[in-house]
């Protein structure tokens, strides 16, 4: 199977502060970039194209050595109402008022359930 990963608008690319490459993702998580790709693949996490060059995941999907907790299986959801990745991308980091913040703020807060919820509200 082979990596497949979107090319970013750049309204959707804005939103993020910080990208990381996949050699940076797999240092920080102390994996191989083998092992990076298959987060990606698994879908545990998020990588897009911002131009040439590999897969970019954003930083915010991190958590010092490890991915945040609850974002896996808002990606799931995400993905099983339909997201695309530039969809999902896009969802976790607009700002949503009744948060408050964008849902990825939400889950490095520790609300991950919340969000999850949310995330399955929009397979209905």
């Amino acid at each position: 199977m082979t990596l497949s990963v979107a090319q970013i608008d750049r309204e959707t690319e804005q939103l993020v502060d910080e990208w990381l490459t996949l050699p940076e993702v797999a240092k920080r998580l102390d994996l191989t970039i083998g092992r990076a790709k298959q987060l990606l693949k698994d879908h545990k996490l998020l990588g897009v194209r911002r131009g040439p060059g590999g897969p970019q995941v954003p930083a915010a999907f991190l958590d010092g050595k490890d991915v945040w907790k609850g974002l896996p299986g808002t990606l799931t959801v995400l993905f099983d109402a339909g997201y695309d990745d530039v969809e999902a991308l896009r969802w976790l980091f607009t700002p949503d008022e009744s948060l408050p913040g964008a849902p990825i703020d939400a889950i490095k807060a520790g609300r991950h359930t919340e969000v999850k919820r949310r995330a399955q509200a929009l397979a209905f």
